[in-house]
């Protein structure tokens, strides 16, 4: 386990496309990166750009989402700044109904890099909650579109509680939702951590669904 980057001067810190783009190389996912300011909700964002050129891996951050959502249509709390909220536009070649192997493989690639970059046991509590001490850290929705004569499209949306403090969650949601900031009691560099877990997600996708 290498030693994470901590980012001790601002916690608001900016997500900067071409530094990720450049920092993954030669890749699937993350091969085009976009980071908006605020969007409605990334997933929505990224089928909005899903044309028959548009290439997969294509990656759509959001530093706010105004109605970023969750499994069963709940909303998913999206602080400015304080997360990861990205959705992952991809052209898979498995039917609608196992939409659910998209689902097991992002939210294991998120596990394994909680664990390697911060030596956090991480459970992964079906169908789409990875959680920390009991406590749930980041999400996973999987959307798909059925398309005529081509491949099905996939939208992964994921967000990551990364430097919220108590205070960043609703009443409702303190007692079951905590940061990774919360749980190392220190500052994470988002950049950083992004760059980790796009590698981890690109080398898993290429290895269950490429293979």
């Amino acid at each position: 386990m290498r030693t994470p980057k901590i980012d001790k001067s601002d916690p608001t810190d900016r997500l900067v496309a071409d530094e990720l783009r450049e920092a993954l190389g030669a890749c699937t996912i993350g091969r085009e990166i976009v980071v908006l300011e605020e969007t409605v909700s990334t997933n929505d964002s990224a089928l909005q750009r899903a044309t028959f050129d548009t290439p997969e891996g294509l990656v759509v951050f959001a530093e706010r989402q105004t109605a970023g959502r969750g499994q069963r249509g709940n909303p998913w709390e999206s602080a400015a700044h304080k997360g990861l909220w990205f959705s992952i536009l991809l052209w898979p070649k498995v039917d609608i109904s196992d939409s659910g192997g998209l689902t097991v493989w992002a939210a294991e690639a998120i596990a394994q890099t909680f664990a390697q970059e911060f030596a956090l046991t991480v459970t992964v509590k079906p169908p789409n909650d990875i959680c920390v001490s009991g406590k749930k850290i980041a999400g996973v929705l999987v959307e798909m579109r059925a398309q005529q004569n081509a491949p099905h499209v996939a939208i992964c949306g994921i967000g990551i509680n990364i430097n919220h403090r108590l205070e960043d969650f609703s009443e409702e949601l303190r007692a079951r939702a905590a940061s990774l900031a919360m749980v190392l009691d220190q500052q994470v560099d988002r950049q950083n951590f992004a760059i980790a877990l796009l590698r981890n997600l690109d080398r898993a996708y290429r290895e269950i669904f490429r293979s």
